[in-house]
């Protein structure tokens, strides 16, 4: 998918985010919902506890193409992850990742029936990364205008297959 650096480029911007929007398929229409990070690293999967009665959970049976998209206006990071989910109730993910906020959600503990993994395997994304502030990315942009110019807002760069 991409190299060892540029995975590590996207662990450091989002790591600090965890909360993604997942983007889903249900029938014809694109579904998103909030979902948290439960990993101390990327390397080229995301990992989200889910429960498995959750609609999503069907919604990949149907489709399992998703977009995972984070967001951290206050850094100007944004980054947009695309690939293929699956559910998983491997016993040693769910102990490895398992940890007091998830556990508020499933009540009944890490044994629950139905406490499952979503595993993102990460194929394409995107991710835009600017230093400035809104009112000097305004400047920039006013004197790329005057100059007939694109103006320079920062880091863009697209990965893996396009």
């Amino acid at each position: 998918m991409s190299s060892q650096e540029h995975k590590e480029k996207v662990w450091n911007l989002i790591k600090g985010i965890k909360a993604g929007m997942l983007t889903t398929l249900h029938g014809r229409e694109l579904r998103a919902r909030p979902m948290y990070l439960v990993q101390d690293s990327y390397e080229g999967t995301l990992w989200f506890f889910t429960d498995l009665n959750a609609e999503k959970v069907f919604e990949l049976e149907e489709d399992n193409d998703v977009c995972v998209s984070f967001s951290d206006p206050k850094e100007h990071s944004y980054v947009s992850l695309t690939g293929l989910g699956r559910v998983t109730q491997d016993k040693s993910l769910i102990e490895k990742f398992w940890n007091p906020f998830v556990g508020s959600w499933f009540p009944d503990g890490k044994d629950s029936p139905n406490v499952g993994l979503l595993e993102i395997k990460v194929t394409k994304g995107e991710h835009w990364n600017s230093d400035s502030s809104k009112m000097v990315q305004f400047f920039k942009m006013a004197k790329a205008n005057v100059q007939d110019e694109t103006p320079d807002l920062g880091e863009h760069e697209k990965f893996g297959t396009q």
